[in-house]
């Protein structure tokens, strides 16, 4: 016997080694090849009557569990009622990102999920909202900036060792920000996952990876920045002593890669549930053990780890322009979806702009140009799912901002906090965002403060006004 006969019968690639196993034993056992096919045809037609037992009940269960992927592939009903799940900040959170939760909670592969207290609406799943899964990952549960993330780098310098004149012009000359944008060539950096062999393993990933490595080292647009500041620690901590260093703290993404990489794969998706519930069409989910569920597994994966790389070009330029190494660092991403042991099943958690926060783990959760950010460490609170906020989280949208906000009050705002801030637009205005101590305040039980970032000069993209 082998692979090739066995595939024949119509095996998917996992049950394909469990019926080789099996029928090596049978072949063992004095069973001709003829005999052989027809049971593994018979494992085939009715896995059901072999799961108690004997040498075809490894590959009873894999093929039942492959059914129900392949019904769940081809469009099952939504839940009646969403299952229950915790939510933290009711009184911050608007109604529409409960509803978005709702709808969530009610797909046929959902098993748990949370809501943290920056939440607000997003694109299928909502900003702030955590979603355990079974054997399925959701493109828009992991959000279109595929690995957006967080990097502090703690320097060895005090606070008023860099002014403001130096610090604008060191970002202005060393960070990039919006569509599109890159680094002159003969500046551009390099990062090892740029020569990863993931980019030849898909068509898609062949034809990102030149963007990608023009785009290598730069930020986005909307709430991405990088700014300087003074990091407070009351305590020692994080290898330091207490009291104030200046530091970097970043927010960057997967830039137009990660962003195609969602588009294509939430077409995938929603092509395989046709008769999906209208309400949770962009909630439409890719089956693991699949070609299209481990071609995007495989994808945002990937983006997760070119985000990263964007912060490590990003710090390292800035702190090679300071003639200094940091002293320590902290980052964590928040678009990713992860492999977790949930009540003793491994799930698929997505954290659409949520903080991972298991237990004794390091993690940053930003106010806003102006308001502080902290850095925090998770309790690994169950009912979460081990999360916390990634931020402060809109109290108002972008249109909303930008048409209700006035340029003179957040000046105003920015000067009273002594915060100078390059670019940056109306609809990023702190205003625009839910008070951080009130979102930290609401989620005491998930993370722990371990110190206190405060920004002095910020830089962003340019928005449609500018603050």
């Amino acid at each position: 016997m082998n692979g090739k006969q066995i595939t024949k019968l119509g095996f998917e690639k996992r049950a394909v080694a469990l019926a080789l196993s099996a029928a090596g034993l049978r072949e063992r056992a004095g069973l001709s090849r003829a005999e052989i096919l027809a049971e593994l045809r018979s494992v085939q037609d009715n896995p059901g009557a072999y799961l108690s037992g004997g040498v075809y009940s490894d590959l009873a269960t894999e093929l039942t569990s492959q059914r129900a992927r392949l019904d769940a592939r081809r469009g099952a009903d939504l839940r009646p009622e969403p299952l229950p799940y915790r939510v933290w900040g009711e009184d911050l959170i608007e109604p529409g990102a409960r509803s978005q939760m709702d709808v969530a909670m009610q797909l046929p592969i959902s098993r748990a999920g949370a809501l943290m207290p920056d939440a607000h609406v997003g694109y299928g799943l909502p900003i702030g909202g955590v979603l355990a899964a079974e054997d399925a990952v959701i493109p828009y549960g992991v959000g279109v900036d595929i690995g957006c993330s967080m990097r502090l780098s703690v320097l060895p310098l005090p606070p008023g060792a860099l002014g403001t004149d130096e610090a604008r012009g060191l970002l202005l000359k060393h960070t990039r920000f919006g569509a599109g944008v890159s680094f002159e060539k003969k500046v551009r950096g390099d990062h090892a996952v740029l020569h990863e062999g993931a980019w030849r393993e898909q068509p898609l990933l062949r034809h990102l990876h030149d963007k990608a490595a023009e785009q290598i080292g730069t930020s986005g647009s909307g709430n991405h920045f990088v700014e300087f500041g003074t990091l407070t620690l009351e305590a020692p901590d994080l290898g330091l002593e207490a009291g104030d260093y200046l530091a970097i703290l970043s927010h960057s993404g997967s830039r137009g890669f990660g962003a195609q990489v969602a588009n294509h794969y939430t077409k995938v998706a929603q092509a395989l549930h046709p008769s999906l519930d209208p309400a949770a069409r962009k909630l439409a989910w890719l089956p693991l053990g699949t070609e299209e569920g481990e071609g995007y597994w495989q994808a945002m994966n990937l983006a997760g780890r070119y985000a990263l790389a964007n912060h490590d070009l990003i710090h390292a330029r800035l702190a090679r322009a300071l003639g200094v190494d940091p002293l320590a660092s902290v980052g964590n991403s928040h678009n990713l979806a992860w492999r977790q042991q949930v009540e003793g099943h491994e799930l698929i958690v997505h954290r659409k702009g949520a903080t991972p926060a298991e237990r004794g783990q390091l993690g940053l959760i930003p106010g806003s140009m102006a308001d502080p950010g902290f850095v925090v460490r998770g309790r690994g609170n169950p009912d979460a799912l081990a999360s916390a906020s990634h931020g402060a989280g809109r109290q108002l949208g972008r249109k909303a901002a930008a048409n209700t906000l006035v340029k003179k009050d957040v000046q105003a705002y920015l000067r009273e906090r002594g915060v100078t801030l390059i670019g940056g637009g109306i609809d990023e205005a702190p205003q625009a965002y839910k008070r951080i101590e009130d979102v930290l305040a609401r989620q005491s039980d998930l993370v722990d403060v371990v110190a206190r970032f405060t920004p002095r000069v910020v830089r962003m993209d340019t928005g449609s006004e500018d603050v």
